[in-house]
């Protein structure tokens, strides 16, 4: 399915994944904003996270995040907050995609306009990221992340911590928030049928792009107490270079050497169908099947749990829209 008009997809991330009235709110928020198109929630409790996947037209969809915004500031108290995920702020991070005629351009002057709307509004701190990034440190996440929240106080009253728009203080309970710009990532963790920590970082150390690794994809290693093992967080950023089961090879080689294997995978969000059918021809499945068919074969094989053919984005895009 195509997507010839002029859409943006945004994809926020909370730091709230275990009280789900707050992330009912925030999803509602998203579905009663006219235009906007509701596509996809996932919490996690490990994490302590919610990822919430929209789009419609420009307008809608920052109208629909200045909601969602609006309820995270409200009910997320990043005082108390503990998670494996690394996070610097109630809303961690809004980037806006390109979908359709929409340009990176266009997305970049979203996530500037919402920015600095959002700092005005709320009296936050806000960083530009990504293709919307003003200084070229702050190009990748990780590294306007690395305080966390409790770096805040620090990294704000540090040169390299003036924020885009707002003041140099976290807000008082929702810290700060990232804005940008990207194409389409799939996010995606892999789970070790171990507990060992230890072997996960090794493992993202050996994938990820800036150590050498994989191209276009980052990790990190994270414990999951709640399930009782070790995962190997990973963004995706381009499946056209390095496809998900090249990574999903290179994970499973990687454990192996360690005498651990890998459990199932885990996606967060959802997932652009060329994706699973580059999956599904690695694997040997017949071309001559039918998409659902397709797709359902290439998440199996690179061993995403709990799949439905409704998480690739272009079917979902097309139910939402009838």
């Amino acid at each position: 399915m195509s997507t010839p008009e002029r859409l943006v997809e945004c994809v926020p991330n909370l730091s709230e994944g275990r009280e789900m009235e707050t992330i009912d709110r925030a999803a509602d928020a998203v579905r009663t904003t006219p235009g906007a198109l509701f596509l996809d929630r996932t919490s996690d409790p490990d994490h302590h996270r919610s990822v919430l996947t929209f789009a419609g037209p420009a307008e809608a969809v920052v109208a629909a995040m200045d909601a969602v915004l609006a309820v995270a500031v409200e009910r997320i108290d990043m005082r108390r907050h503990q998670g494996a995920h690394p996070r610097i702020g109630a809303v961690d991070v809004v980037p806006f995609v390109p979908l359709g005629t929409t340009t990176m351009a266009d997305c970049v002057a979203l996530a500037r306009t919402f920015g600095a709307r959002a700092a005005e509004r709320f009296g936050i701190p806000v960083f530009l990221y990504a293709e919307a990034a003003t200084r070229p440190g702050r190009r990748i996440l990780a590294e306007i992340r690395r305080p966390q929240v409790e770096g805040l106080p620090g990294f704000l009253a540090s040169p390299d911590g003036i924020p885009d728009f707002g003041p140099r203080r976290a807000h008082p309970t929702a810290g700060a928030l990232v804005t940008g710009a990207r194409p389409f990532l799939v996010a995606w963790n892999i789970d070790l049928e171990s507990d060992d920590v230890a072997l996960a970082k090794r493992i993202a150390r050996a994938v990820r792009e800036r150590d050498g690794g994989l191209p276009r994809v980052q990790a990190l290693g994270l414990q999951l107490p709640e399930l009782g093992c070790a995962q190997v967080s990973m963004n995706l950023l381009d499946t056209a270079v390095t496809p998900i089961h090249r990574v999903w090879e290179r994970v499973g080689a990687l454990a192996a050497e360690a005498g651990v294997r890998v459990h199932s995978s885990e996606l967060i969000g959802l997932i652009p169908q060329a994706a699973l059918l580059a999956a599904a021809d690695a694997a040997g499945t017949d071309p001559g099947l039918p998409l659902e068919r397709r797709v359902s074969a290439g998440a199996a094989a690179v061993g995403i749990r709990d799949f439905r053919p409704d998480r690739v984005l272009e079917i979902r895009l097309a139910a939402a829209r009838g």
